[in-house]
């Protein structure tokens, strides 16, 4: 494995790769990787023939100074875990690297829609620093395939549809939420979690199921489910953050075309905001059982 924190440097070794034929895939992370970034980084490895990471805390996507300067930084361990699956290259810039001449001169890059509804209205900007990072990785690495968690809903339709609008020849692939053995979705902010509150941090994904079980149920009334979603955080210990309940494919308001819908679920739990998803299928209407019986 080799590791590389200079633009020029990294890109001299990925074009030796291209000239031999092989194909890029490209792992972007912010580093304390944990077993959900190893997922990534294996599924990353059925698609191509040498993998890229990427470890770079982002500061355009921070909203506050102070969760920056919290995010957990692991480094060594984080090389260590990546030599031992095999990783090629690894990327590790620093902000000066990055953003030569400072965040406010930077140019950004911003996906309208997607990018200012839902958690992009909750924290405005999280999501231009995300798009114009992305970005930069893209035309950095050149990756054939990136891979993103699906934990991160929105994060990965954003980044879809960033690639559709600005016709970059990259292949995104989803790869399925990591849980804990308790249901818990695996995050670098769970280590901010003490053990008490880790033990009631299963109920974020316990409550998102129990939505998911009523609306498989025939349930449609879905602002008491939100109420009643809350009220089981609350009684947990938690402090719910937002619960919505959108289209999975547009994140759009529900309407008569939408097929899947999406639970995004959001909370906090002492210093960590846990967040959490999951799609459902939408039971067929009466009438519409009733048109296909005839």
């Amino acid at each position: 494995m080799q590791t590389f924190s200079e633009i020029a440097d990294l890109r001299e070794h990925i074009t030796l790769l291209k000239q031999d034929g092989k194909r890029v895939a490209f792992v972007p992370t912010m580093g304390n990787l944990h077993e959900g970034h190893i997922t990534l980084v294996k599924s990353a490895r059925d698609y191509a023939d040498a993998v890229v990471v990427s470890i770079f805390v982002n500061p355009l996507q921070f909203d506050k100074a102070d969760d920056l300067n919290a995010y957990p930084r692991t480094l060594e361990d984080d090389l260590a875990r990546l030599a031992q699956e095999g990783v090629d290259l690894v990327f590790t810039p620093t902000p000066e690297i990055m953003y030569p001449e400072g965040l406010e001169r930077h140019t950004t890059v911003e996906v309208p829609r997607l990018g200012r509804i839902l958690e992009g209205a909750a924290r405005p900007g999280h999501f231009k620093g995300v798009a114009t990072i992305v970005t930069k990785l893209f035309n950095i690495v050149t990756p054939d395939v990136a891979c993103f968690g699906e934990k991160d809903y929105q994060q990965l339709a954003l980044i879809r549809q960033m690639v559709i609008d600005m016709a970059m020849n990259v292949e995104i692939v989803g790869v399925p939420t990591v849980r804990e053995m308790d249901g818990l979705a695996m995050s670098s902010r769970n280590g901010y979690l003490t053990v008490d509150e880790r033990q009631r941090a299963p109920v974020l994904a316990k409550t998102m199921r129990w939505i998911s079980s009523q609306i498989r149920g025939g349930r449609s009334d879905y602002d008491e489910l939100v109420l009643d979603g809350n009220d089981q955080l609350r009684a947990a210990g938690l402090e719910p953050d937002r619960i919505d309940l959108v289209d999975a494919r547009t994140l759009e308001p529900v309407d008569a075309n939408t097929t899947q819908l999406v639970i995004l679920v959001s909370a906090f739990l002492g210093k960590a905001r846990l967040i959490d998803n999951q799609v459902v299928d939408l039971p067929e209407s009466k009438d519409e059982e009733d048109t296909s019986a005839e």
